[in-house]
């Protein structure tokens, strides 16, 4: 939510403009973002998963290292959004909406705040062609230990996701 706003707020206050003329990349800039937020995501990751394991008992059936896999490819998906909105938006009043409007119903619908299986069958089909759906799905089959045949489908949705908006984040990203 606040990536793309970063990025806009730095093009409407002309510290991009002052970029432009040094051998800096939109690449490497939006990179160096990305980074500052996934450290960010990590560091919150651990620190849920401390709280969870010391004071609730949770434990992950699954691999450990298929579900950090697939919280790092959910996490570079999400990133990728923001960075799209980030990269288009003319200003920061704009990029906070398209926001908003983007985050907000991923993350009530997505079964990260309102368990999937517990939403009408209507509403999941509705929840089904958000981003956000697709990788808590991929989170918890990595989490539970489920095979890939479950999984295929979010983790397409997850690499697509880079690439699109990735790829339209470098493309048509504004330095003014």
């Amino acid at each position: 939510m606040r990536l793309p706003l970063v990025i806009s707020d730095y093009r409407q206050k002309k510290i991009l403009k002052r970029y432009k003329v040094t051998p800096t990349s939109p690449v490497l800039l939006l990179a160096v973002q990305v980074s500052i937020y996934a450290i960010y995501s990590l560091l919150s990751l651990i620190l849920v998963y401390l709280v969870g394991s010391l004071f609730f008992g949770v434990r992950l059936p699954g691999s450990v290292g298929i579900f950090l896999a697939s919280y790092l490819l959910v996490m570079l998906s999400t990133f990728s959004i923001g960075m799209m909105v980030g990269g288009v938006a003319p200003n920061m009043k704009v990029a906070s909406i398209v926001a908003s409007v983007l985050y907000f119903p991923m993350l009530i619908f997505s079964g990260a705040t309102l368990p999937y299986e517990v939403m009408p069958t209507a509403l999941q089909r509705i929840a089904d062609i958000l981003p956000l759906t697709q990788g808590i799905k991929l989170l918890k089959a990595a989490s539970l230990g489920l095979s890939i045949d479950v999984a295929w489908l979010p983790l397409v949705v997850m690499v697509a996701l880079i690439i699109i908006c990735g790829g339209i984040a470098v493309k048509f990203f504004k330095w003014e």
